[in-house]
């Protein structure tokens, strides 16, 4: 009997984190389900960790990216329904069961989650970069305009269609945004289901994830806008959250210009104060699931990470041919067709 459902896992010496997530996911998978872990050029025993917890096993000796490791295991996948997990991802026992059900509805082709608030690593960094994740996708309209691979299902024959994700990306970086385009441009729906909660076990450091979000978020997505597919209207491109980012870009110039006239200091403070009003929502979140103090803190890393993005943004899109090893703006699937897979 084939499975009705396929769990795709893409790992690259993840075996600790398989360690910790696998059990949950094999646990909350169900009978008629498969769990498939692409191993993606491992060097440190994670094919032996997934088929140690019952993980089909499929091995790849060269590294070629998340992107093309999604696509191997879409490939030998039997189930109807593709959902993808991220190795460092310890998903919620009803997880797998909500995304599922939401494709119950046949106008829905792809249906994704959330990370929970409590993730395991309480560093600061970790602590903003997770409980922010979870705070955008809580937040956002439920009639989504982009996909996520890090807890996300998508129905196999539209995956299929669409040509899979873009293999050119070869860091984990917006290839389930890129597909997300894709999947909506061919008529599509993707569903957000909050409630599909997942922990993320990934422990940042501060210099982490703003090169993340600089190097494989802005930089990248400014070249699918130069490309032509747009911004959306909500998760982080809300009206609120590009006001907010505006005005740190505001205060940024402002600084750069005080050395002409000091008194413009104070008005480059008050922009920030303003950015970080906008913020409450999410300070009030910080401050409630950690302290004020974190909140405090939370309050300057959200202003790092809006000036990561308008400098990775503005670079991306100046620059669409230079520096990162994320595809140019006219690389495969930017004009819509599937990329080439492999």
């Amino acid at each position: 009997m084939l499975p009705a459902c396929s769990i795709i896992v893409p790992v690259r010496d993840g075996a600790a984190f398989l360690a910790e997530s696998l059990p949950a996911l094999v646990a909350s998978a169900g009978e008629d389900v498969e769990v498939i872990v692409c191993d993606d050029g491992s060097r440190d025993g994670s094919a032996r960790v997934a088929a140690a917890h019952g993980a089909r096993v499929l091995l790849h000796e060269a590294p070629a990216g998340p992107a093309a490791a999604r696509n191997r295991g879409a490939r030998a996948a039997r189930g109807k329904v593709l959902v993808f997990i991220d190795a460092d991802v310890r998903v919620r026992a009803d997880a797998i069961g909500l995304l599922r059900q939401a494709l119950d509805d046949p106008s829905i082709s792809a249906a994704f989650g959330s990370y929970d608030d409590a993730p395991p690593a309480r560093s600061w960094p970790s602590f903003y970069k997770n409980l922010a994740h979870h705070f955008v996708h809580q937040r956002s309209r439920r009639e989504a305009s982009t996909f996520w691979a890090g807890c996300g299902a998508v129905r196999r024959d539209a995956f299929l269609a669409a040509g899979g994700f873009d293999p050119a990306y070869r860091r984990p970086s917006v290839e389930d945004v890129e597909l997300g385009y894709r999947l909506r441009a061919a008529g599509h729906r993707i569903r957000l289901v909050p409630e599909a909660q997942a922990t993320h076990l990934k422990r940042w450091t501060l210099g982490g994830w703003l090169a993340s979000d600089l190097r494989d978020r802005a930089v990248p997505w400014a070249r699918l806008v130069r490309a032509g597919r747009g911004l959306p209207a909500d998760l982080n491109f809300t009206a609120g959250d590009r006001a907010a980012s505006a005005l740190v870009g505001l205060a940024l110039f402002l600084v750069a210009t005080s050395a002409w006239r000091v008194s413009l200091l104070g008005a480059a403070i008050s922009c920030l104060a303003l950015a970080a009003f906008l913020d409450r929502s999410f300070l009030a979140l910080a401050a409630h699931r950690g302290s004020t103090t974190f909140a405090i803190a939370a309050a300057g890393m959200q202003l790092l990470h809006r000036a990561a993005g308008l400098a990775g943004f503005a670079y991306g899109y100046l620059f669409p041919n230079r520096g990162t090893d994320v595809p140019e703006s006219g690389s495969a699937g930017s004009k819509g067709a599937g990329p080439a897979w492999r």
